[in-house]
């Protein structure tokens, strides 16, 4: 079976907003419905926890009410983040554990990349099929890597090669009994795929669209809304 989580305990710090960024809108809705949604409409995932932070008070706003109803019964919300990702990650998984087996598979996805679409999802579902390790959505590099020297101003201090090099995205999908260990071993772990690296695994990479944006400065706001508006949300 296939479950999802989105950790969304952060306060965006990075994006400079008076909310967290997960909050902050698109046409009407914010970021994080937009990833919620993908997760819910797909019908192979049973249930998407969204990890709040206990002091969460912007979910329960009356403006979005409806839209978190219209999400439907799959969706479940947890007041159990922690102060980093792998902890609301680790915590969620500790209060699913008497809905999910260790064989079941677990989606992570970042409440701030909203432009997950059906057919990157159905791509991982299956090209991650019966792994034994699972994987994640990633990108090719595309472009060319600088070093920089200590000291200011910066200055390069050597050219890293980009052959072979990709960049992570999610979801990130792991199977349930390895991936709680692998976090509570590695609790410093920036994402699910190191986690399971640091236990001695390799996750399998699973080429992605770079449409598939993680919402972090200001400007990937407009992207997001021009990538969706594009579409028309219907992917």
């Amino acid at each position: 079976m296939y479950y999802a989580i989105v950790p969304a305990a952060g306060a965006g710090s990075r994006f400079g907003a008076e909310l967290p960024k997960q909050y902050l809108e698109v046409m009407g809705r914010p970021l994080i419905w937009y990833a919620l949604s993908a997760l819910c409409r797909h019908p192979a995932i049973s249930c998407v926890w969204v990890t709040l932070a206990p002091e969460d008070s912007y979910w329960a706003s009356p403006r979005w009410r409806d839209l978190w109803l219209d999400l439907g019964a799959r969706l479940e919300v947890v007041f159990c983040g922690g102060e980093s990702r792998a902890q609301s990650v680790r915590n969620t998984l500790i209060a699913a554990a008497t809905t999910i087996a260790p064989e079941d598979w677990v989606l992570v996805h970042d409440a701030a990349r909203p432009c997950l679409t059906r057919s990157l999802l159905d791509r991982l579902l299956a090209e991650i099929g019966e792994d034994p390790v699972g994987g994640l959505l990633a990108v090719p590099l595309a472009d060319t890597l600088k070093q920089s020297a200590a000291g200011e101003p910066p200055a390069v201090a050597r050219t890293i090669p980009r052959e072979a090099l990709w960049q992570a995205q999610t979801p990130q999908m792991f199977r349930y009994g390895p991936l709680a260990e692998a976090l509570e071993k590695n609790p410093g772990a920036t994402d699910e795929a190191g986690a399971m690296e640091a236990a001695g695994f390799a996750p399998r990479l699973i080429k992605s669209e770079r449409a598939n944006l993680k919402v972090t400065y200001p400007q990937d706001l407009a992207l997001a809304e021009w990538i969706l508006r594009g579409r028309g949300n219907d992917e």
